[in-house]
């Protein structure tokens, strides 16, 4: 992966190496097959493979804390994706690959490569579920490689909630802006930005998320969740 004498699994170790003190997991690994719509790489050619980067739990919060503390980075508007960028575009560099952010044009298919690499699939929040991971885990970018690379396996088989017949989630949302059939963002939104939003999600993080039993203990710590709901824009 880094040169002609590595394989492409020793590779992947090293990536895993490189990212492991910054939090960051290699999240999955998907192939493209001719005909796909994949990424374009920095040379034109499309790539023939992408690795997810992301977190699992808080994995990178205790790593970005300590970047954003430092004089220099004090007050940046989009903290985390400059981070993000930070970490993953000198990895990129090194590893001869493309790097591909959620945050910039031309934007990327995050959530469709990883439901192919991961097998995951939505929840009623919006959020792909993880069947141990549960909604605390995301994405922060991803390398594009002109080369096929060790495909992942798919994590599961089933859907987490349709294992779920209490669905906490659904009776949990002050706003009910969370249903069977999708997430309602206008009344959401609107309860944000009312007292009892204030001092409940946007305090303590969003409650219907909270309420997902699927891999609790993965839940974000408290200063994350705060981060988080004050980067919303309401």
């Amino acid at each position: 992966m880094s040169g002609p004498q590595t394989s492409s699994d020793d590779g992947l170790n090293k990536l895993r190496a490189v990212l492991e003190p910054h939090g960051v997991f290699l999240r999955g690994v998907l192939n493209f097959a001719e005909g796909d719509a994949a990424p374009v790489l920095k040379d034109g050619e499309p790539a023939k493979s992408v690795a997810l980067l992301g977190n699992i739990g808080s994995s990178i919060w205790p790593a970005f804390e300590r970047w954003r503390d430092l004089p220099m980075n004090k007050g940046l508007r989009n903290p985390l994706d400059t981070w993000s960028k930070t970490v993953i575009a000198p990895v990129a560099q090194d590893f001869g690959a493309t790097a591909y952010f959620p945050s910039d044009p031309p934007w990327q298919p995050f959530q469709q490569w990883a439901m192919r690499a991961e097998g995951l699939q939505a929840s009623p929040l919006g959020i792909l579920i993880h069947p141990q991971y549960g909604l605390w885990h995301g994405y922060r970018g991803a390398l594009g490689f002109g080369r096929a690379l060790p495909a992942s396996t798919p994590v599961i088989q089933s859907h987490p909630c349709d294992r779920c017949f209490d669905k906490p989630c659904l009776s949990s949302c002050p706003a009910n802006a969370v249903l069977v059939s999708g997430f309602q963002i206008a009344p959401c939104r609107t309860h944000l930005t009312m007292p009892q939003g204030q001092a409940g999600c946007m305090s303590v993080g969003c409650l219907a998320r909270n309420a997902c039993p699927v891999g609790a203990k993965y839940g974000y710590m408290p200063a994350q969740l705060r981060f988080h709901m004050a980067a919303l824009s309401l």
